[in-house]
């Protein structure tokens, strides 16, 4: 299909690149806002969390956010701000997971990564603090007047970055590892929906909320959310087997040298990337409801399985 001579696809990817280029722009100004370097001995602290979130990473959590946020008509500045707190906690992960006594890696988008760069307890504590700042950004009236809107996104985060999501996907991973534990399919999707794709649905499940979407309301886009948070790992998963690490910025075929199950070793490359692919119409066609202005979340769920870092 084409229009005006202009496919599709070519439409949505132009949308995407502005719309990251924009919101990488907006975060790490909001990140700048927030983290002054102070003038006494937290400076290094500082320093270190400013080096860990400004200039890198891709944005898909804040972009998710804003764009659901944007189907409401919520406050842009308000979106910026709940989708800034969730990349606090996605940065603060991958701090810690990069860590020795986790993944021990020394490349983190290009750069050293934080404990290369500082020192390992310097790290530890800047994990800690920004895991601190998303909630204290999200508990400010900046980012909603509303007191309940502020609760339920508190509650949300937390659930998705604790041991009903983020941390507790984490820890099965790291029993595999440690143990030798071989997991099935159907454990591997239970662990990925918590270690990545929990923070990844509490990116659209907080949009909604500040559009007041009532829960029941949601359904929809917490079943988009969910496709595309397997869809994400799955490409992840293809990334470290097929990828050009210079390209990824990050140390690739880590999964395979440490013999760890995945999408890819139970499935195999071609239906792995046959399933993602499902995944993402379906989670395409959740969004039918909605017309020109769910482009961005429609253009989203595409990119997920086509990037290449």
């Amino acid at each position: 299909m084409r229009i005006a001579d202009v496919s599709v696809a070519e439409i949505e990817g132009d949308l995407l690149s502005e719309g990251l280029k924009r919101v990488q722009r907006e975060v790490d100004s909001t990140f700048d806002a927030f983290l002054t370097v102070p003038d006494d001995t937290r400076a290094r602290l500082v320093e270190a969390m400013r080096y860990a979130t400004i200039g890198g990473g891709k944005r898909v959590r804040p972009l998710l956010l804003v764009s659901t946020a944007e189907l409401f008509g919520v406050d842009r500045t308000a979106a910026l701000r709940a989708g800034t707190a969730v990349e606090a906690i996605h940065v603060y992960s991958l701090i810690h997971d990069d860590l020795p006594c986790m993944d021990d890696d020394d490349l983190r988008h290009g750069k050293p990564t934080l404990h290369k760069a500082f020192d390992e307890a310097t790290a530890v504590l800047a994990g800690d603090a920004l895991h601190a700042l998303a909630f204290e950004i999200l508990a400010d009236q900046g980012t909603s007047a509303d007191p309940f809107t502020r609760s339920e996104l508190i509650g949300t985060l937390g659930q998705a970055s604790g041991m009903n999501g983020m941390a507790g996907g984490q820890m099965m991973d790291m029993v595999a590892d440690e143990e030798g534990v071989d997991y099935d399919l159907h454990t591997i999707t239970r662990l990925q929906q918590l270690k990545t794709g929990a923070l990844l649905a509490a990116s659209v499940e907080m949009g909604a909320i500040l559009g007041k979407v009532p829960p029941e309301g949601r359904a929809h886009l917490r079943a988009y959310s969910r496709d595309i948070g397997l869809a994400f790992q799955i490409a992840d998963d293809l990334l470290d087997v097929t990828g050009d690490q210079e390209k990824a910025g990050k140390a690739l075929r880590k999964d395979e040298a440490q013999g760890k199950q995945t999408f890819v070793t139970l499935m195999g490359v071609d239906q792995a990337r046959d399933q993602a692919r499902a995944l993402v119409d379906q989670a395409v066609a959740h969004l039918g409801g909605y017309g020109e202005e769910a482009g961005m979340l429609r253009a989203l769920a595409r990119f997920i399985v086509e990037r290449d870092r």
